[in-house]
């Protein structure tokens, strides 16, 4: 998320670099000076109120004080508190009252709490209002991609995408090699007819060998990066709650990508955008409802069974059936580990790796990739996350993507270094360099990993900060994260790379003693 303070006072340089993006400034920031505008006055005139409350609240500690001095106490007052009275003012039925400087005394207490009664309304009016602009304001922020670094190059699409360095020499093969989906079928390691039947497109079942070279990459990279590139093994849920999906950015605007799993719980969830038809309830009222429309003035919604009654209500107001999402990458739950944290200093960096499942819906991806393992549902991913101070994020960039080459050098698979243009960077990334290694069977290179810089984008989203030495006052501290590697990629990609004439399929040296020493696939 950006500094709200940023897009105040850089709005036109914000819009150039979502034209860069390829995005509508228009459409993410609407009228942003005039909702800004609404917003300060709000928050201004509630404070202001909110002022006043408080000196009518010291005026009538102050007239009560002067009630105990003037009129001593008698000895059975029955005190009894006026309805609507505030501040602790006490009317009695004591007679001292009904003397003339008794009834000026109590004449000044009435018009107190009269005030002091419209002041609270009217603060509760404002704040209402000030806490409805900033949820538009947050709504409007959240939806507003990260503003990407100046040496990345301007471009819409991959095509402009730019090679930073090549690796390896491509093996020249003295037959036709065959993409990944046959030589699996071939040596009985890879079946997609079942996984099909098992769940539909996109999912697949590793058996034997297969199954175990999967196992012996997640060991080989997890050892790699532990043992060598000094990063911290985490084991995290695969299941994971708005607030994490929100932190790293896939929500809200990536929602349609992600497999949701609901629950017979409501909760209030500022991120979720309430969907035509779907059950929530409202504050205040009684009864389960359903959302029928929308309108400026909010959210319509009927009560279910009794459709006549409908009303209009702040977004802010309703509850919604309480879900989690399996996760698209291990990056959502290792980052927000340290959401709402303040992180010691002297830790950082901090570097950590998890092997997870990952499960995205690829909606929009009908018709793309629809043969073998490259787009799937569900795949395994090896990740790296890193937790840097602000000045050194551009060399611990460097090392992240450095540790996942190596994984490719190791293995020795060709590859190369790309930097992603404007228009295919990631929604919360400032800057991404993704590795693509080379697939002979399709004589293509395919993307393997995703190194990128959020800067603190996503730190802001999940509120997580530190504290420079020195310094008084927290900062948002830098988040990074990339591949290292997607498993089931390096996994075709070994067996395209390492086939053999005869059908079989060599394993890579560095993977032999996790293959209980085996040297080669065959049927």
């Amino acid at each position: 998320m950006l500094d709200l303070g940023f897009v105040r006072g850089n709005l036109e340089k914000v819009e150039e670099k979502l034209r860069v993006r390829g995005a509508d400034p228009a459409a993410l920031l609407g009228d942003f000076r005039a909702l800004d505008l609404r917003r300060r006055e709000a928050i201004t005139e509630a404070e202001t109120v909110k002022a006043k409350r408080n000196d009518n609240s010291r005026q009538v500690g102050a007239m009560n004080l002067r009630i105990r001095q003037v009129f001593p106490p008698t000895k059975n007052p029955t005190p009894s508190r006026t309805p609507g009275s505030v501040s602790g003012s006490v009317q009695t039925s004591d007679p001292r009252f009904e003397t003339p400087e008794g009834q000026m005394v109590s004449e000044e207490i009435k018009v107190l709490v009269d005030e002091g009664r419209l002041l609270k309304e009217r603060f509760d009016e404002l704040d209402k209002t000030a806490a409805k602009l900033d949820d538009e304001m947050r709504n409007l922020l959240a939806r507003i991609p990260n503003l990407t670094r100046t040496e990345v190059p301007n471009g819409r699409s991959e095509a402009e995408n730019v090679v930073v360095k090549t690796w390896g020499t491509k093996r020249a093969f003295d037959f036709e090699p065959k993409p990944h989906w046959e030589l699996g079928e071939a040596l009985a390691i890879l079946d997609l007819e079942r996984a099909a039947k098992l769940s539909g497109a996109r999912f697949a079942v590793y058996m034997g060998a297969g199954a175990r070279l999967e196992r012996a990459l997640i060991n080989f990279m997890l050892d790699m990066h532990t043992q060598q590139h000094g990063y911290t093994e985490v084991l995290p849920p695969f299941m994971v709650n708005a607030d994490s999906m929100f932190g790293t950015g896939q929500l809200p605007k990536f929602e349609q990508d992600l497999f949701k799993v609901p629950t017979d719980d409501f909760e209030p969830n500022s991120y979720h955008m309430p969907a035509i038809g779907e059950e929530v309830f409202a504050q205040g009222q009684s009864g389960l409802f359903k959302v029928t429309g929308f309108s400026s003035g909010g959210v319509q919604i009927a009560l279910v069974g009794a459709e006549h009654y409908s009303i209009v209500v702040p977004k802010g107001v309703l509850s919604y059936r309480r879900s989690f999402y399996l996760i698209p990458t291990a990056e959502v739950p290792v980052t927000n580990l340290y959401r709402d944290e303040i992180l010691d200093e002297a830790r950082l960096p901090i570097s950590l790796t998890a092997y997870t499942p990952c499960f995205r819906a690829e909606a929009g991806a009908a018709g793309k990739d629809t043969r073998g393992i490259i787009r799937q549902h569900q795949f395994q991913k090896v990740e790296l996350v890193k937790f840097t101070r602000p000045e050194e994020s551009d060399a611990e960039h460097e090392k992240l993507t450095r540790n996942a080459e190596e994984i490719l050098e190791a293995l020795k698979l060709p590859y190369r270094r790309v930097l992603l243009c404007t228009g295919d960077t990631g929604f919360s990334a400032a800057k991404t360099f993704d590795l693509e290694v080379w697939l002979p069977g399709q004589q293509l290179y395919r993307e393997i990993s995703s190194c990128s810089n959020f800067e603190a984008f996503q730190a802001r989203r999940a509120n997580i900060r530190f504290k420079p030495g020195g310094k008084g006052k927290t900062e948002f501290i830098h988040t990074l994260n990339g591949s290292g590697l997607a498993v089931g990629r390096s996994w075709l990609a070994i067996l395209e790379n390492y086939q053999q004439a005869d059908g079989s399929v060599a394993i890579p040296e560095a993977l032999r003693p996790y293959m209980g020493g085996l040297e080669r696939i065959t049927r």
